[in-house]
């Protein structure tokens, strides 16, 4: 392959704009409940769900939950069934390691590490894998800046994989 692993390392604002208008499925690694409403881990992936994307919760804590925004809750990223766009990370930066080899099982086009996480030896492994990385932006305001446009932009070019 004559790509550079370091092409899929997305820091430039019309790359991030494509990873936003190309998706329809997120899953969010590390997913509050409506329990903890006000923090990132709720509210980003509600609004993103309001903006029309198909939430998938994945959430590290919580055991008894089976649900979070009506959606059915999964324990890891690679039980999640059907194909992932994005998988959005919520995890202390320190704390992504051990998730690396389930994100890499469930092959998403792309990962996103929200504000203030980043974790170089991860996005290096993920990115070497083939799929796209973004690293300490938060999807929410990255969309609202964009108007990224959902799923309806998904049938004009995309970019993605």
């Amino acid at each position: 392959m004559s790509e550079d692993w370091r092409d899929r390392l997305v820091t430039d604002p019309d790359g991030i704009a494509r990873i936003v208008r190309a998706c329809t499925r997120i899953a969010v690694l590390g997913m509050k409940t409506e329990a903890q409403r006000g923090q990132p881990a709720f509210y980003v992936p509600e609004y993103m769900a309001r903006a029309g994307y198909d939430i998938v919760p994945v959430p590290v804590y919580y055991p008894e939950c089976t649900e979070i925004l009506g959606e059915r809750c999964y324990r890891t990223l690679a039980q999640v069934p059907g194909e992932l766009d994005l998988v959005v990370v919520f995890r202390r930066s320190e704390d992504i390691p051990p998730h690396v080899d389930d994100i890499l099982a469930a092959q998403p086009r792309a990962v996103w590490f929200q504000s203030g996480i980043r974790n170089d030896a991860a996005a290096e492994m993920l990115a070497r894998s083939g799929i796209l990385v973004v690293q300490d932006r938060c999807t929410m305001v990255e969309h609202r800046t964009r108007r990224g446009g959902g799923p309806a932009a998904a049938a004009q070019d995309t970019g993605m994989r």
